[in-house]
Formats: C-alpha cells, structure tokens, sequence
C-alpha cells in the first residue's frame, strides 16, 4: 500500500471534499476534557447536564471540531498543510452515541501564499451541529 502524501496547491480544485464519520463515545469526552482541561460538568456529570436546557451530558464543541483538523491534516489537502484559520458556528449540541459526519470542500484558493479556503460542516443524523470556514496553506509542487 503507498502512503498517501497528499494534495498539493496545484492538484486542488474547487468542489474538491472529503468526508469522515465518527462515533462520540463516553472515553472521548474523558480523553478530551485531559487534554483540555475542560472539565465543564455540562459534559462531564450526568446530574449537573440534566439539569440545563440540553437535558443531558453534551460533547465538547471543540471536541466535534477537532475532527476538521483531522480531514485538512491527514486528507484534504494533507499532509504538509498547514492550518492557519478557523471560523465556525455551534448550530446543536452532540451527545454521547452520536455520529457525527465532518465534511470539508475547497471553496476557494489564492495563488499568493497557497491558501485554500474550505467550507466545514459537521452534521447529526443530516442536521448541522457545525457551519463553517477553515483556511490552511498547501504545499507547492517542488520545483
């Protein structure tokens, strides 16, 4: 099997995207919340969570973000990419179980400095929990 090396500025086109699914799971939030250091009982306490607007334990926002990391670093462009924005907005919460599906798609680039913007999205059974727009660099072909 060869290793994938990714896109590089050249090879990346407009409509191009890539897609991940993942599964929140009760040691994802504990992992998380250690490397964090959100501790916020919103996620981590079963009796404090049902008593908030979202009735139960949510996952950490940033946890279902972080995913969007994962796609521009190991996919889309991949690696050599570097990640130099993020904006995005929290539509609904994630819970423990969900499925969370993470797309991302080129949307724009720049030929001055390489940059390539993607629209982010991650969604819940077909429903958005996040919206946005990341920004990275790719890498050029070597010369």
């Amino acid at each position: 099997m060869s290793e994938f090396n990714g896109f590089k500025y050249e090879d990346l086109e407009i409509g191009m995207a890539h897609e991940t699914v993942h599964t929140i799971t009760e040691q994802d939030i504990q992992r998380f919340a250690e490397v964090s250091g959100d501790y916020n009982p919103l996620h981590m306490d079963d009796e404090f969570a049902a008593k908030t607007v979202f009735g139960r334990r949510i996952a950490h926002g940033a946890l279902t973000a972080s995913y969007i990391s994962g796609i521009l670093g190991n996919n889309l462009p991949g690696p050599g990419a570097i990640f130099i924005g993020l904006s995005m907005r929290f539509k609904r919460p994630v819970h423990i179980g969900d499925t969370v599906t993470v797309r991302a798609e080129v949307a724009e680039k720049q030929d001055r400095g390489n940059r390539v913007t993607l629209k982010v999205d991650c969604t819940v059974d077909g429903k958005r929990v996040i919206t946005g727009e990341a920004e990275v660099v790719a890498p050029r072909r070597e010369a």
